[in-house]
């Protein structure tokens, strides 16, 4: 980490191997096979690179040339439009605003949850959360089924913020029941593309061991 990562020639993202928002960016990466300097953050302190770079000293934070990137919606919609191929937001603008209600809904109800599993070291969730992100989750059932992917046929940004939520529920202790068919084969479906794989740390592999 001596190297001042806005001086790099590679693009950089920094990332815990936990961390619910790198998921969900290093799933966006792998999903259109962008040639990444991944820079791994361990424990609690942070690179004094990134502490430079990073005015609220968090992860992800990217790094592309000039630019620095700090909020993980906000790279991954760069990286959409940075590297179109393939597409992971519809070109329609009444779409377009769909999927971004829904990128806010999630990000709302399901990513406030969880992070309070991330900050609480153990990767557990209260009682009360566990409920409530269970029941949230639930409610979208009959989305998940409607379409092979989240609102789409294709997918998408939306399912790369899913995905990651869905993959850490044994961890949370959520099981979803008997009734939540649509959200088993969809995760199944979603779990086994070859991007989803590639962008789990060994750490995020032990969760579902």
């Amino acid at each position: 980490m001596a190297v001042i990562a806005n001086r790099r020639s590679v693009m950089t993202l920094f990332s815990r191997p936990t961390d619910i928002h790198s998921h969900r960016t290093r799933l966006v990466l792998a999903e259109k096979n962008i040639n990444i300097e991944i820079a791994m953050v361990m424990g609690p302190e942070l690179p004094e690179d990134l502490m430079d770079l990073n005015p609220y000293h968090t992860v992800p934070t990217l790094v592309d040339r000039d630019l620095t990137l700090y909020d993980s919606r906000v790279i991954i919609e760069y990286l959409d439009e940075r590297f179109p191929h393939p597409p992971l937001m519809p070109v329609d603008p009444v779409m377009r605003a769909q999927f971004r209600l829904a990128l806010f809904r999630i990000e709302t109800d399901w990513y406030s949850l969880a992070e309070e599993a991330e900050s609480g070291g153990d990767g557990k969730l209260s009682s009360k959360s566990r409920k409530l992100l269970r029941e949230s989750i639930l409610q979208s059932k009959e989305l998940f089924g409607a379409k092979p992917y989240f609102i789409s046929d294709e997918f998408s940004l939306v399912d790369a913020t899913i995905a990651p939520i869905l993959w850490r529920l044994p961890v949370y202790g959520i099981d979803l029941g008997s009734q939540a068919d649509p959200i088993e084969d969809y995760m199944k479906r979603v779990f086994a593309r070859r991007s989803f794989r590639k962008s789990l740390t060994e750490l995020e592999q032990e969760m579902r061991m």
